[in-house]
């Protein structure tokens, strides 16, 4: 049994990791680190996980026991995750950052998508990037691991295949994706209330999301680590009326001979054995994903225009964070991948 610290535990991604890790056969969370509501019970501010922690409260971090816990999951703001990690870094077998301060390899891409310099820019070509499917290897003998965002996870689980195999060009790729509400974090912010979301359907971050990068580099990088060329993304991302789910839509320019059986069976193929991924003819929905960490993919080739289109969906909060990084601890511990975790989502 791994002990384990949640910090951020009062946010989407930190109710999720405390659902998920309640369930969990070899997990025991023994702090759960919410500054802005130390001192208050779980069940106040989670009412659904009520029967698991009945009476734990949220702490501080500075009082947490938290160099008690072997497994620490981070779900912080951009620029908090790099000023609390170090400090664990030689306490803690493991730690996984939901955030997005260690998936870049590179600093100076860091500062030009997110405005700030990184303060331990020493740490970034340590991390492993958590997107099993595609960088497992890199997992091993891992302590600190910087689980993916949820567009970067779904564009590039339905794009790597292919760039992998050479069938398209890697400079002309674009990627509409469309997320839930949940995306955007539990503050508060005017395009996330109830009458903004409801019955509204809106592309945001025109040009200059930041997960931008971090598609690219994924689909720039090979299964071992090495750089298989630089990949250009076209990358806009839209908030539908929903809670949850990711529907990624990616488009790349065919290179010689492809057609849609050869594209399915080039997904097939990839994603053998692989225990969260769906592949099939089907068109996938985010509601197919809701609750679970699986991740639902189907290709098109387009004859007429010569471009594949290829679909990914997921549950943001579990294949596109809370998920995705409990399945790499559980990679990296040595634990069955799918310790905590279904495949199955829920319907209706």
């Amino acid at each position: 049994m791994f002990s384990v610290g949640i910090i951020g535990a009062s946010g989407y991604t930190g109710a999720e990791l405390l659902r998920i890790c309640s369930i969990h056969p070899n997990f025991e969370v023994k702090t759960a680190v919410a500054s802005t509501h130390a001192g208050t019970a779980i069940s106040d501010v989670h009412a659904h996980l009520s029967p698991e922690f009945p009476e734990m409260l949220f702490e501080g971090k500075d009082s947490a026991p938290l160099s008690e816990c072997e497994v620490i999951f981070t779900g912080l703001p951009h620029g908090a995750s790099q000023k609390v990690i170090p400090e664990f870094l030689e306490t803690a077998k493991l730690i996984v950052d939901l955030g997005a301060d260690f998936r870049l390899k590179d600093a100076e891409t860091y500062r030009q998508w997110y405005e700030e310099d990184h303060t331990v820019p020493e740490l970034l070509d340590s991390a492993s990037y958590g997107l099993p499917e595609l960088f497992r290897d890199g997992l091993e003998n891992s302590s600190l691991v910087a689980a993916p965002g949820c567009y970067p996870t779904a564009a590039s689980l339905a794009l790597a295949p292919f760039i992998r195999a050479g069938v398209i060009e890697s400079d002309e790729i674009i990627v509409d994706a469309a997320s839930g509400a949940s995306g955007a974090g539990k503050n508060l912010q005017p395009n996330s209330l109830f009458c903004a979301v409801d019955e509204n359907f809106a592309a945001y971050g025109l040009l200059s999301h930041r997960h931008t990068p971090e598609i690219e580099q994924a689909l720039s990088t090979g299964s071992n680590g090495s750089s298989i060329g630089d990949a250009s993304v076209l990358f806009t991302p839209h908030l539908a009326p929903m809670n949850r789910g990711i529907l990624a839509t990616c488009y790349g320019r065919v290179k010689g001979e492809l057609d849609t059986d050869a594209a399915l069976q080039i997904l097939t193929e990839a994603y053998s054995g692989m225990p969260f991924i769906v592949v099939n003819e089907k068109s996938p929905t985010t509601k197919s994903t809701f609750g679970s960490n699986a991740a639902h993919l189907t290709a098109r080739v387009d004859p007429r225009t010569g471009l594949l289109v290829s679909f990914c969906a997921i549950d943001n909060l579990g294949k596109g964070a809370s998920g995705q990084a409990v399945q790499c601890a559980n990679i990296v511990l040595g634990l069955d991948e799918s310790d905590g975790l279904s495949a199955i989502g829920i319907s209706p």
